[in-house]
């Protein structure tokens, strides 16, 4: 059992990196409560596995003092230098007390601890991977539904995709296979506890930048993102070499990258706009496909007032205000919008 259990941890080690150092303290702490449990419960004790044969061995420790009061934790001087010359008051004298069925209970107790170890270093691994991958997407397979939570397997683990985070209309059905967006890393009692999210804006983003080689390599910007999940985006991309057309960097070649997101996401409906540092210009580009006829800013209330042509005005405010709503998202600033006809009959603002 000794040779099995070195052995044992030393493959451990090898395959699933928790060191076997650590797994033996833990196995020497629970060793003590065991021996105590079973044996000696009032004895201060040390238990010690042999790193190279696996043998293990219980030592009852005792103070040497001048006149002990409880032998079961002290020794007198005298006593203690019948057994080596050296010893000093206060110093530790420990006689092996090792019971002869010590074995089974050694094995049963190092097969728990290291059951339990196993279990809270591959908790901490997955912890350490997904908590530094905040923001990414993860790929994997719908497993389970619990009410109207969708549990994810990815192989080491589970994701948790809830309610709020599912796109309106999608099914998700066991076996489907799903990409989803980090949002979240907890620790909790039963282990990591890893949040995604098909609504997030940073999902839009992220896929967006999958299938664009120009947003990985950094010559195209994503600079903001504007979204109803299930419904209609907006994207603004700025380019920081002028021969590179972001518009069409996210497009794509007849429109394969843009349509790659579009499906990804079930047909939501995606404006992809140019960012500019000119408010009149970025405000005009994130209302298309209206076309603007003129942008008017009033930088201390954060307002844009804008002219449509007459026949534009539907179509720059949108269906229940969507178009407008998701302009006024993306560039942060309070949008109002006006046709040819309704401006001319205004009075000028002061």
């Amino acid at each position: 059992m000794n040779m099995e259990l070195v052995e044992a941890l030393r493959d451990l080690e090898k395959e699933r990196g928790v060191n076997a150092d650590v797994l033996i303290e833990a196995i020497e702490a629970a060793l003590i409560s065991a021996y105590k449990k079973n044996f000696g419960a009032m004895q201060n004790v040390r238990a010690y596995c042999d790193r190279s044969t696996g043998e293990i061995k219980v030592f009852s420790q005792r103070t040497v003092v001048d006149e002990p009061d409880d032998l079961r934790s002290e020794i007198s001087l005298e006593e203690a230098r019948l057994l080596s010359p050296n010893y000093e008051l206060e110093d530790v004298v420990e006689t092996e007390v090792t019971p002869k069925n010590f074995g089974r209970i050694a094995a049963q107790t190092a097969k728990q601890v290291v059951v339990q170890r196993i279990r809270e270093a591959e908790r901490e691994l997955v912890f350490d991977e997904f908590s530094n991958r905040k923001g990414d997407i993860i790929t994997g397979v719908v497993y389970r539904h619990e009410n109207k939570t969708i549990l994810i397997d990815l192989g080491k683990t589970e994701v948790v995709l809830g309610p709020n985070e599912q796109m309106p209309g999608e099914t998700y059905n066991q076996g489907d296979r799903i990409k989803a967006y980090i949002i979240d890393v907890k620790k909790t009692t039963k282990g990591p506890q890893i949040m995604v999210s098909r609504t997030h804006p940073g999902f839009l983003e992220r896929l967006f930048e999958l299938e664009v080689p120009e947003i990985q390599d950094g010559v195209v910007e994503v600079r903001s993102v504007a979204r109803e999940a299930g419904s209609r985006s907006k994207i603004a991309v700025h380019s920081v070499n002028e021969n590179v057309d972001p518009l069409g960097s996210c497009v794509g070649p007849k429109g394969m990258r843009v349509q790659a997101v579009v499906n990804e996401l079930r047909g939501e409906k995606i404006d992809i706009v140019k960012w500019s540092p000119e408010p009149e210009k970025f405000i005009a580009n994130a209302l298309s496909p209206a076309k603007v006829v003129s942008v008017e800013i009033f930088a201390e209330e954060k307002l844009g007032k804008v002219v449509v042509p007459d026949y534009q005005l539907s179509l720059a405010i949108g269906k229940e205000g969507q178009n407008a709503r998701l302009a006024a998202k993306l560039t942060g600033w309070k949008i109002d919008i006006k046709s040819e006809s309704q401006a001319a009959g205004e009075p000028e603002p002061e």
